[in-house]
């Protein structure tokens, strides 16, 4: 019998997107609903029967200290192509495959759009002000005129300029290895980090973490953003100070912000952010629709058949 694990499956989502019945009859099948331990001895106590664990995304690491508690673990899948969270020498040392997915298409730009346009427009607030017999009580902002400004310009990121430039606004843009051509052929302009933060109406993140990345957006960057505008992040929580962040919202040093990601997932109930009438926040919904899952689950089975037939496919650490 080859025992699998299906990890962070918030949504009981894995099995209603892909047909898991192609697998051998063997396969027993155990799916994890809630986030593991974060006490490294109880997460690999939790995992350690596995033959086959398939992940989400980067939910849970795959450190080498994890790793080398798992002495069952023959095959590891990710979904997308790239997981900075498993350590891909310490499987290959330790002789696990590991495999990757298709990727998630637009959603994290879709819902980048989502967040502005629900800060812009107060929609959030407006909605629940009429569940509760109110009616027009703020006063929303035109996006037309205004400027969006741009942490990367990578895939993502390109993708949200020119959803700005069809709304009729000024795109700017700034990252480390930024050049002049990139930022001409995306219609942006390259300006300067300062410049950036400090002209913005609406300023989006989306660079990939790193160890370069992480906590890039200082406290200093937030203090040179306009008192009116509105901070969003949809990439990864760590490439912001989060304490910074959540200063400069308190103090109303800018007017608010559109949070996707955060330090910690899920977020813990009692995190200052909850406590906050200025922020829009989703549960890191980015790539969470129907058609990213059926191409990460999709892929998820057919790694798995391949390897148990002795032809891994969209391996990683090869």
């Amino acid at each position: 019998m080859t025992r699998l694990a299906i990890l962070n499956d918030y949504q009981d989502a894995a099995r209603a997107t892909a047909d898991w019945t192609t697998l051998p009859r063997d396969v027993d099948i155990t799916v994890f609903h809630e986030a593991l331990p974060e006490d490294e001895a109880q997460r690999a106590m939790a995992l350690e029967p596995f033959d086959v664990i398939c992940m989400m995304r980067e939910r849970t690491p795959m450190p080498r200290s994890l790793l080398e508690r798992l002495p069952n673990l023959k095959l590891l899948t990710t979904t997308a192509m790239v997981n900075r969270q498993t350590d891909m020498a310490a499987a290959r040392e330790l002789g696990i495959t590991v495999c990757g997915s298709g990727g998630a298409g637009n959603g994290t730009a879709e819902l980048t759009w989502g967040l502005i346009i629900g800060l812009a427009r107060h929609i959030s607030a407006e909605h629940q002000n009429m569940r509760e017999g109110r009616w027009q009580l703020t006063l929303g902002d035109d996006l037309i005129g205004h400027t969006l400004g741009l942490l990367g310009l990578g895939n993502i990121g390109a993708r949200v300029a020119k959803v700005a430039q069809a709304f009729g606004m000024d795109v700017i843009a700034w990252s480390q290895n930024l050049t002049e051509e990139r930022a001409r052929e995306a219609g942006v302009r390259l300006v300067s980090r300062q410049d950036l933060f400090a002209q913005a109406d609406y300023l989006s993140v989306h660079v990939v973490l790193s160890d370069r990345s992480r906590g890039l957006v200082s406290a200093q960057d937030l203090a040179r953003m306009k008192r009116t505008a509105y901070f969003i992040n949809t990439s990864r929580g760590p490439i912001v100070h989060e304490d910074a962040l959540i200063e400069a919202l308190q103090g109303r040093r800018i007017a608010g912000a559109g949070l996707d990601v955060y330090d910690i997932e899920p977020l813990p109930k009692n995190h200052p952010l909850l406590a906050l009438d200025n922020v829009l926040l989703t549960p890191h919904l980015g790539f969470v629709t129907r058609d990213a899952y059926a191409k990460f689950y999709g892929d998820t089975v057919e790694n798995v058949a391949a390897f148990l037939n002795g032809k891994p496919i969209r391996v990683l650490n090869a």
